[in-house]
């Protein structure tokens, strides 16, 4: 006797796709586009994170990559964002917003991102974690070798932070400029520096921010592009705070974010494994030796799987019968054959439980949903073919000696 099932392999529509986010910029303001994306690595299949894409300047990369790495920084040098000394910093003043200060939006802040096409919101999470600039001066200061200089001790101190800044131990500087960079832990207050003598013209040539980001889970999003934006305020008792003194050239400085989720769905049956021949456990031998009748026929089939995203499975039937499919021999005579599925571990069904024989049903009853913990590559996955007692004792009570036969589709799909 022979089952000959049909196994076809179907991919969901929604799988491979680019992610863009274009936001509405406010009248005036600096605008950074955050790109982030995930592709299911294989190298590294626990790892489920995005990686962010948006190309880096200033200290990260040119100064301290491994610092930077290693606590998830990411830093942006621009000359969009400026400021100027509306009037002169005065030495000694007392009042941080009587000079150089800053209070930036170290806290986490929540923006939401929406996929272009379905509609599905996600959070994404920013926050900025340093600050630093390229001020310039005038006039020039030329006496670099006077310790006692009040100027020449300013200088000095940017190399050190002012709590609650910290600093990285980095500076540049020449007679009339000076590079610096400090981090900014979270809810950070103000940090500000005082010179010792009158500064009479004071600007902010270049802005050089850090920012970390917290990202969702890229194994419970569907493939596609989600945007967002976040913009925030620029000047005096705003986000990004310089002081009284201080005043930015733009009020608004906008994050444009474009999450990009590429997943990965494959499903690969081995050679000849779409013909599947139904036997009893140990062979024939035992009906046709002894005439010991099986008390069931089965074949388990080996397939293996690549998942990154949640998908869904589903059967389709050349002979329904009942809530699933069926063998017929030549005479018409029909009897149910029964398909379930064993899923690899990392992979679980909508209440979070392993999945080991389970049935798969015309109406797709059990099988709506599975999610992926981590990214499955290429693990074997096993569907299970099987015909019960009764319908084996009706097989052979025929005695007609035809084949039975049949065909079954195993629909694994994204869109859920």
């Amino acid at each position: 006797m022979k089952v000959v099932p049909f196994l076809r392999v179907l991919y969901g529509p929604g799988l491979a796709a680019a992610v863009s986010m274009l936001l509405v910029l406010p009248a005036h303001g600096a605008v950074q586009d955050i790109t982030a994306s995930f592709r299911p690595d294989p190298s590294n299949p626990m790892v489920n994170e995005f990686v962010n894409t948006t190309p880096q300047s200033g200290i990260c990369p040119g100064h301290i990559p491994a610092y930077c790495k290693a606590n998830g920084l990411f830093t942006i040098r621009t000359s969009d964002l400026l400021a100027t000394a509306s009037r002169p910093i005065l030495a000694n003043h007392e009042n941080p917003r009587d000079g150089a200060m800053w209070k930036v939006p170290s806290e986490w802040r929540d923006l939401e991102v929406t996929h272009s096409e379905t509609g599905q919101t996600e959070t994404v999470q920013m926050r900025i974690a340093g600050i630093g600039h390229r001020w310039d001066v005038r006039p020039n200061v030329t006496v670099w070798s006077r310790p006692d200089d009040p100027v020449w001790n300013w200088y000095r101190q940017w190399y050190y932070a002012p709590p609650p800044c910290q600093g990285v131990n980095w500076l540049a500087n020449a007679n009339s400029y000076l590079l610096f960079f400090w981090l900014v832990p979270e809810n950070a207050g103000v940090c500000n520096r005082v010179p010792g003598q009158d500064i009479t013209q004071f600007w902010f040539s270049t802005t050089e921010y850090a920012y970390s980001l917290r990202t969702p889970n890229p194994l419970a999003m569907a493939s596609g592009e989600y945007t967002g934006s976040l913009t925030y305020s620029v000047g005096p008792g705003a986000d990004f705070d310089f002081g009284d003194v201080i005043i930015p050239n733009d009020n608004a400085l906008t994050f444009n974010f474009t999450l990009t989720v590429d997943h990965h769905l494959k499903v690969e049956v081995p050679p000849g494994g779409h013909r599947i021949q139904l036997e009893p456990q140990g062979g024939w031998q035992g009906w046709l030796q002894s005439g010991r009748k099986p008390t069931r026929l089965f074949h388990d089939q080996t397939v293996n799987l690549w998942a990154s995203t949640a998908f869904k499975m589903s059967l389709e039937c050349g002979d329904p019968l009942g809530n699933t499919c069926s063998v017929r021999n030549a005479a018409g005579h029909q009897v149910p054959l029964d398909i379930a599925v064993t899923l690899p571990a990392g992979l679980s069904d909508s209440a979070g439980r392993p999945v080991s024989r389970l049935p798969l049903r015309l109406d797709g009853s059990g099988t709506q949903l599975f999610r992926p913990s981590r990214y499955v590559d290429r693990k074997p996955s096993t569907l299970h073919f099987e015909i019960q007692a009764d319908g084996v004792s009706q097989m052979l009570d025929q005695n007609s000696g035809n084949a039975y036969s049949g065909t079954a589709t195993v629909v694994w799909d994204s869109e859920v």
